[in-house]
């Protein structure tokens, strides 16, 4: 796909969060002051989930939400509202004078609030041209935003793949930008928190590039594909089933990914669960073993890798209680002869900036330093 044009820094999801959070933070500090916040608009491709993190974020801090999507819209008039008639003496002649009724997504209660501007590229020129009010004053002629509340608008990229009306300078400036690209260890986190079949994330995991390798296929495409075969158990029994629904939201040369995924048995790795709770760790190993080692093959580092990935994520869940046979696991999968050290040294980094106390503890045995520090050498 065409890279396109782009405006502001290029961010992941958690990045594009903090910045988020102090930019609304700033902007409401701004209008108890009198003065106006800066509306945000966040640029990127179809399906990467720009729309749903500014939902999110309205959710989790309880703020109120408005959504409009400007290429609906034929005319101002649609931003306006109606007109009608105001009679304010109904016995002064002339004294009438014509008002609108703004339309039913205006917010009208004061915020904290956000208003979305989804898409905003894909509506008319004309359309973007009487934005630029709303976009500079938080009002149109007819209507304006109540207090607390803040503007967001989402855009694609301006090039070939997209078909979107160019902003001029004057629009552009009217507004801080941020472009979001994919991170899938931001993703895998989002959507084992959200309940995406780990079958799912496992594959993703393991062919990241897979994410953004196509037209049709995207984190979106894929979310939708992998609730369609949620309840397919097991897959392998349900190929030709597979097949239709991968088909049907995604490009072909992925879809025979994820089969050869299916027939190649990775959606049978261990689970973090698994290999955390073993009362055993000797079976995790030698089932990890067999995994990734095969006769006169290769080592399947993708299956190593998608391992480390699956446990280090959700090593580092906030609400996960470590006991001590979670500590010791840990400490036998690190000392695992099979594991490459730039895996084993990338997971211990990864796992050395949680900001979890008790996962640096465990991190500080001994057995592990040592290993560690072997691998330097």
């Amino acid at each position: 796909m065409e890279q396109g044009i782009t405006y502001g820094s290029q961010v992941t999801s958690a990045q594009l969060c903090q910045t988020l959070e102090h930019t609304f933070m700033r902007n409401l500090q701004l209008q108890s002051e009198g003065k106006q916040g800066t509306p945000v608009c966040i640029w990127g491709t179809h399906g990467i989930g720009k729309t749903m993190i500014i939902q999110e974020f309205a959710r989790s801090h309880h703020w109120q939400f408005a959504y409009c999507a400007p290429a609906q819209f034929e005319e101002m008039g649609d931003f306006h509202g109606l007109p009608h008639l105001v009679d304010p003496t109904h016995e002064k002649h002339g004294a009438q004078y014509t008002s609108f009724a703004p339309p039913e997504w205006v917010p009208k209660q004061e915020g904290p609030g956000i208003l979305l501007l989804d898409d905003i590229n894909r509506a008319d020129d004309r359309i973007l041209r009487g934005l630029m009010q709303l976009l500079q004053n938080s009002e149109m002629v007819s209507w304006a935003l109540p207090r607390k509340w803040q503007i967001v608008a989402t855009a694609n990229p301006e090039c070939g793949d997209y078909s979107v009306t160019p902003m001029d300078n004057a629009m552009l400036t009217r507004m801080l930008h941020l472009t979001l690209r994919f991170d899938v260890h931001s993703w895998a986190n989002w959507a084992l928190s959200s309940g995406v079949d780990p079958r799912g994330v496992e594959f993703v995991l393991t062919y990241p590039e897979m994410m953004t390798s196509g037209k049709r296929t995207t984190p979106r495409t894929l979310v939708q594909f992998f609730e369609q075969i949620q309840t397919i158990d097991p897959l392998k029994e349900h190929m030709e089933l597979v097949r239709i629904l991968a088909e049907s939201a995604l490009d072909e040369h992925i879809t025979g990914c994820f089969l050869s995924f299916i027939q190649d048995d990775l959606e049978h790795l261990l689970m973090p669960e698994e290999i955390l709770e073993s009362p055993s760790f000797n079976d995790c190993e030698q089932r990890l073993n067999h995994l990734v080692q095969k006769k006169d093959g290769p080592l399947r580092l993708d299956r190593l890798g998608t391992v480390c990935s699956r446990l280090a994520m959700y090593l580092k869940q906030k609400d996960l209680r470590l006991n001590t046979l979670h500590a010791s696991n840990l400490v036998q999968f690190f000392l695992m002869p099979f594991l490459p050290n730039d895996l084993r040294m990338s997971m211990y980094q990864e796992l050395l900036q949680s900001d979890r106390d008790e996962l640096k503890e465990i991190l500080r045995d001994k057995k592990i330093a040592k290993v560690m520090l072997s691998a330097l050498k």
